[in-house]
């Protein structure tokens, strides 16, 4: 079933008019959505509306809410993820899946060892935050997450001062796993958590004397070297898990 952000605004009482630009085209033009159709709705608070096509003019579409509730598509702790963009296709990749996992948003961050440089991040962001927004669509996310501007690891340790939990993963110098940390670190409901995760070609020296200056847990994913995407994708994926598994049924 179609799943679309609109505005609590345009819901009224029992029926909810789509007449944005965006959703309309969407929805009319490319969908060609009829009559008695069944479409999923979503508003700012987090309010999901189960709902049936009632009409389609030529400038809006009429709907009628059979079921709404508080949505459950969305993680019960605050996850982000930090990293060092890559090439082409495959910080896409990593945008969206991050969205499907959950993540409440992404911090590009410039190593010394990135793929692109700063003036090319800067000019893609638009662009992931838009793969955010369609990736939300597609799995029924609660909320868009947001692809935050342009960092430095130096920025992004720094969120500790803010109540952040930061971990990296470094698979060559690091003998920790994930889960021995959240054994002795266990995520909380409510708790965030920022993901570091460096370039293709790895962090330089001097990133790795930072994340012992600031006592950044280093940890490992396996005795295997991952590719850059692929790390992304298992390092939050297991997160998650742990956090099921050994963290929410400690609530």
């Amino acid at each position: 079933m179609p799943h679309f952000f609109i505005n609590s605004k345009d819901v009224n009482d029992k029926k909810i008019v789509i007449s944005d630009k965006e959703n309309y085209n969407h929805l009319a033009k490319s969908l060609r959505i009829k009559k008695g159709e069944r479409l999923l709705l979503i508003d700012e608070n987090q309010i999901q509306y189960e709902t049936v096509v009632e009409s389609v003019t030529n400038k809006e579409i009429t709907v009628n809410v059979e079921n709404s509730y508080k949505s459950s598509r969305s993680l019960d702790f605050r996850l982000y993820l930090g990293q060092s963009p890559l090439r082409s296709n495959a910080q896409s990749i990593i945008i969206e899946k991050a969205t499907e996992l959950g993540a409440d948003g992404v911090y590009p961050i410039f190593t010394d060892n990135c793929a692109l440089n700063k003036s090319v991040i800067e000019k893609k962001i638009d662009k992931w935050q838009r793969i955010m927004y369609e990736a939300s669509k597609q799995c029924e996310r609660a909320y868009i997450p947001k692809c935050f501007p342009l960092s430095s690891l130096e920025d992004i340790i720094g969120m500790q001062d803010n109540g952040y939990k930061i971990v990296t993963f470094c698979e060559r110098l690091s003998r920790e796993t994930l889960h021995e940390y959240c054994m002795k670190n266990p995520l909380n409901k409510g708790d965030k958590i920022v993901v570091i995760i460096g370039p293709e070609g790895g962090f330089s020296d001097r990133e790795f004397e930072l994340f012992k200056k600031h006592n950044i847990p280093m940890l490992t994913l396996g005795n295997l070297i991952l590719k850059a995407e692929t790390a992304v994708i298992t390092g939050l994926g297991n997160l998650i898990y742990e956090f099921e598994n050994y963290g929410k049924n400690k609530i």
